[in-house]
């Protein structure tokens, strides 16, 4: 096992994200024979990983980690999973159903998925995430001791987003974009991503002539090539072009991806030549700002004059009120907002320090003039510089 997929091999904490087709019916509904399928690969895959990795390191290699395979499980499925309870015959359009589709169907997903992975003695921990924990600070740091803790245990975390109350956050991509999310904060060393395609191609995969690609460099290698949108079962929100853009930002992130079929799930974990495999293109930033750039829906906007501008683009300085040139939208404190410039464009993204009803007051003004007739508490940032995310450099 050489070359580009001898990562696959080595890597101890993976992350693996499967959608919603792979796991129930086309009329809603899971598909027990799938989802025992998807588990005894995961299962295995957690004691034979080890010795494979012992065994393609040799003698002198390098140890990537002792002992089981981690794996961390980003599974789809609550929605579709509560249709047919409810006699639904499809994924309804209106965000009420959705949810309550949801209440019913978690919890039929996560008790097959226990239920199955008992056969194998391997308890599983479910885990429910919003944008929103993920870019606030103190949410941040407690999923990431969460995910830690249940793997230092020997659970298998099965991470969902919370369909139940989420609102934007239910149209986030069928939870591809989720997946690289949770695989850069739990540091992983992989991230595979499931579905019922195997792989990217340069055409339509249906029609004659088209070829699977098999590696991704970088942007450029998928350059004029026509990515398709979700599939024909219609249980799922998600299709090629949520995976591609979350196999983007997991290998900007420093974590190559492998994009293929569920029923291909073993070899892509084996480090076999099947699907696509997408190699590293950046290194590892600050857990939280990555969240803050693809997880986060913006409250509201900030628009900064031309100096504030240069300072917290080119300065990478935090936003200070003398700077503000308007404010838009209902945010309170804490909130994500975007900052623009004064042709509107969105330059950057960061955690608002104050509400929205509190900045027009602020705006031009000094920090130490704001301590002076408004108290010691207006003396700070609108949005520092450790919770800001430039967009456009």
């Amino acid at each position: 096992m050489a070359g580009a997929r001898q990562a696959v091999g080595e890597a101890h904490r993976i992350v693996v994200k499967v959608g919603s087709s792979s796991l129930t019916t086309a009329s809603g509904g899971l598909d027990a024979d799938r989802v025992d399928a998807l588990v005894d690969v995961l299962a295995k895959e957690r004691n034979e990983g080890a010795a494979r990795r012992a065994s393609v390191e040799g003698g002198g290699g390098r140890r990537v980690g002792g002992g089981e395979r981690e794996i961390v499980l980003v599974s789809s499925g609550a929605i579709a999973a509560g249709l047919a309870p409810l006699g639904l015959r499809r994924r309804p359009k209106d965000l009420a159903r959705q949810q309550a589709a949801a209440s019913v169907g978690q919890g039929l997903l996560v008790a097959r998925y226990t239920a199955s992975f008992a056969r194998y003695g391997v308890r599983v921990g479910q885990v429910l995430l919003t944008s929103d924990d993920m870019s606030r600070r103190s949410h941040h740091r407690n999923a990431s001791r969460t995910l830690d803790k249940l793997l230092a245990m020997g659970a298998l975390p099965v991470v969902n987003e919370n369909d139940t109350v989420a609102t934007d956050e239910i149209r986030f991509g069928d939870n591809d974009r989720l997946a690289a999310l949770v695989a850069h904060l739990v540091r992983a060393d992989l991230l595979v991503l499931l579905s019922d395609v195997d792989g990217v191609y340069d055409g339509d995969p249906s029609k004659p002539g088209t070829s699977r690609i098999a590696q991704v460099r970088g942007p450029s290698d998928l350059a004029g090539i026509e990515i398709g949108s979700a599939g024909k079962a219609g249980v799922g929100t998600g299709g090629m072009v949520t995976k591609v853009e979350a196999a983007r930002i997991a290998a900007a992130a420093g974590i190559p991806v492998v994009l293929t079929s569920a029923v291909h799930a073993a070899d892509a974990l084996a480090g076999g030549d099947t699907g696509t495999y997408f190699h590293p293109t950046g290194k590892r930033s600050a857990d939280r700002l990555l969240w803050l750039q693809h997880a986060s829906t913006p409250q509201g906007a900030i628009t900064l004059d031309d100096g504030a501008v240069r300072a917290v683009v080119e300065g990478r300085k935090s936003l200070l009120p003398a700077g503000i040139a308007g404010v838009e939208g209902e945010f309170s404190a804490g909130d994500p907002v975007e900052l623009r410039d004064g042709r509107g464009r969105a330059v950057a993204r960061g955690l608002v320090s104050f509400d929205a009803k509190e900045i027009p007051r602020l705006i031009g003004r000094s920090t130490r003039e704001l301590a002076r007739d408004l108290g010691p508490a207006y003396e700070r940032e609108v949005v520092h510089r450790d919770d800001l995310v430039i967009l456009h450099p």
